[in-house]
């Protein structure tokens, strides 16, 4: 039977905005055969699910336990990497993990690296012509190349990260995309464990230094766990910035009265971001489980559901944000949950901060451009919203 609220399909995934009103008004908590899950849709009971000691991030064991036999056993170092993402656990092994990262992330230092970060937007935007590819040329390398220095590798080597990024990333799309996602995480990992060889024997000012000290230390952080958290960071540091940018510009493009209001008040670049942020975000969805049994919206959640908790379609509850479907760079306050809530709250959410409105404030200084509004080309998941190209065209 044909569902009209399955997000899988292509026309789903160039605008899913309608699906989210639909549901949020005829079903908001929705089971889909499609998702094989809930899909929870309205901005209260997302933040209830966000924070609720019942949901479990613990997803990677759910995720393989439905898989053929034969796949779960060619992809056991992916199964165990991914298991040791952060993301991926609850308290206390998130707690302590988390704790060793986030302190690179604390809002106080990431502030310090705003000129750092305007000087790398400024070389990559100097190195553009007069017609470019907004996620090519700026969107992609300027995210990867901030975390690649942050994390302490090779900014050289951006287009690699971004290889392994897409490959992993193919992970949202199942059992098909476990194969590549696997052979580039064991090329990540190799190539991390190279560099922290190397601060092994001669430890620098970067966050791959700091970790290793901190497992020195006997603070608990195990060379696998490190891996693989490294990879986390590589991948997630620069593929929700990458599409922040990319989202934020084609919404200005669209909203043309909009992008002549910023260019007219400069400062409203930061709150621009955030409005941006919530009205098409970078991350749509986040996937959680049942831990404990109970109702939600007047459904029954069992023990060991997959729940898909719809961020994009909280972002826009008319209960929460006035006339949501209108972008309106002076809304305050926001209050989006594109950075999420509770104990996984993003914790590269300040660095996101500081880094896209660098960027904005650095393409609007450009000459005037246009933005080719073709066929636009999405990433084939809501997991990671974002564009695969975007045309900018020197007016």
């Amino acid at each position: 039977m044909h569902d009209p609220f399955d997000l899988t399909q292509p026309a789903a995934l160039a605008d899913p905005f309608p699906i989210y009103k639909r549901l949020r008004d005829e079903d908001p908590v929705h089971w889909s055969d499609s998702y094989g899950g809930w899909i929870v849709t309205r901005y209260d009971d997302v933040a209830r699910c966000l924070k609720d000691p019942r949901m479990s991030a613990r997803r990677a064991e759910a995720m393989w336990d439905r898989m053929p036999p034969e796949l779960r056993a060619a992809t056991v170092p992916l199964q165990r990497a991914f298991s040791l993402w952060m993301l991926m656990m609850d308290p206390p092994d998130h707690t302590r993990i988390r704790s060793l990262v986030s302190r690179a992330f604390a809002p106080s230092l990431v502030q310090g690296l705003a000129p750092r970060i305007r000087a790398i937007v400024d070389e990559t935007l100097a190195g553009v012509g007069a017609d470019f590819d907004l996620i090519k040329d700026v969107a992609q390398p300027i995210p990867a190349i901030v975390i690649a220095e942050l994390l302490g590798v090779d900014p050289a080597d951006h287009a690699r990260f971004k290889q392994w990024s897409d490959d992993l990333a193919m992970m949202e799309l199942g059992p098909r995309g476990f194969g590549q996602a696997q052979t580039s995480m064991i090329e990540m990992t190799e190539y991390l464990r190279a560099v922290l060889d190397e601060r092994r024997r001669a430890p620098r000012a970067d966050l791959l230094s700091q970790l290793l000290a901190a497992e020195e230390a006997g603070q608990f952080l195990g060379e696998e766990e490190l891996l693989a958290n490294c990879v986390l960071i590589l991948f997630a540091g620069h593929e929700t910035t990458t599409n922040l940018i990319g989202n934020g510009i084609l919404e200005l493009a669209r909203h043309p009265e909009q992008l002549a209001r910023l260019r007219a008040e400069p400062e409203l670049v930061e709150p621009a971001v955030e409005e941006l942020l919530r009205f098409h975000g970078p991350i749509q969805r986040v996937r959680r489980s049942v831990k404990e049994a109970f109702e939600l919206g007047g459904k029954p959640l069992a023990t060991g559901d997959a729940v898909w908790l719809m961020i994009g379609a909280a972002n826009r509850d008319p209960s929460v944000f006035e006339d949501p479907d209108t972008l309106d760079l002076r809304r305050r306050p926001t209050r989006h949950l594109t950075f999420g809530l509770g104990p996984h709250f993003c914790v590269g959410a300040a660095l996101a901060r500081v880094e896209g409105p660098i960027v904005l404030r650095a393409l609007l200084e450009l000459p005037p451009f246009r933005v080719e509004l073709g066929a636009l080309r999405w990433r084939p998941d809501l997991s990671f919203r974002g564009v695969t190209s975007l045309p900018l065209v020197r007016a």
